[in-house]
């Protein structure tokens, strides 16, 4: 346990180095998540911001630092040990990760038939309840091509809080919603925090609603952590990649082009002739 956190944060990273193989993606990574909390994680596109999510989970092991979750070392736990802390979470992936050959019902039971033995009764009025929490309760028997990309998101997120985790993690809840479900949705999570009081971390790139509901900010960029924060904190930064970032600016220290890496030279040496 580091000096910053206590027996009760979720979820901390401390002085964390990520990466794939060779090459390190983001280094200097200290954060903290507590209870109640709705913790923002933003950045431009490549960032990193779903390397911090893959970490969380146990996906992916830091190159140095520690990364503890419920107060584990996730580093230090075998397999089972993992699986049982994997059980505390809630994950709404980017992509929805839905069960095609399933309809929406199955989709969000899912979780508690795998890892719960409540009964039928018991699956059915929960499910419903969640699905009316995200306003498709009606959508209940429909299959996942019968409904809109934007719907399918809601039915992830149902899945995601269907077992009331103590940590839920969204990538880029805010995909392919429209204005009005967009802004529900964002309520629903700052909701479900306070209700349950579960933390809750949001990978984004939607700087207005996250503002509205988020405690607390990290930004990362150019390899780093590059600030954090309050919302109101950062939006009087003078920081110019906080402020390219936030405003949508096209100069400024963020680049749109991918950073060239080993990986990318080496490959290309392999294709000239």
């Amino acid at each position: 346990m580091t000096p910053d956190t206590d027996q009760s944060t979720v979820l901390h990273f401390h002085d964390v180095a990520l990466g794939y193989g060779d090459f390190t993606v983001l280094k200097n990574i200290s954060l903290n998540v507590q209870p109640g909390q709705v913790v923002a994680l933003m950045g431009g596109s490549g960032s990193g911001k779903t390397t911090l999510l893959r970490a969380a989970t146990g996906q992916i092991f830091a190159q140095s630092g520690t990364i503890t979750a419920f107060g584990a070392n996730i580093a230090t736990l075998n397999f089972h040990e993992l699986q049982a802390l994997r059980t505390r979470m809630g994950v709404l992936f980017q992509h929805g990760a839905l069960f095609t050959d399933l309809n929406v019902f199955e989709n969000v039971a899912f979780p508690l038939r795998e890892q719960t033995k409540k009964t039928e009764a018991e699956i059915t009025q929960i499910v419903l309840d969640k699905l009316e929490a995200v306003g498709l309760r009606a959508a209940a028997h429909l299959y996942i091509s019968e409904i809109s990309g934007g719907m399918a998101r809601r039915v992830a997120l149902a899945r995601a809080i269907v077992l009331e985790p103590e940590l839920i993690l969204y990538d880029e809840p805010f995909a392919g919603l429209d204005p009005i479900s967009l802004g529900i949705t964002a309520q629903l999570i700052r909701n479900l925090s306070d209700q349950l009081n579960c933390a809750s971390v949001i990978i984004t790139h939607d700087v207005p609603e996250s503002f509205k509901i988020a405690d607390h900010v990290y930004i990362v960029g150019q390899g780093k952590l590059i600030t954090s924060g309050t919302p109101d904190q950062l939006m009087e930064s003078s920081d110019e990649y906080v402020q390219q970032f936030l405003k949508g600016k096209p100069d400024g220290p963020i680049a749109f082009n991918y950073p060239v890496t080993p990986a990318f030279e080496n490959w290309l040496k392999k294709r000239k002739p």
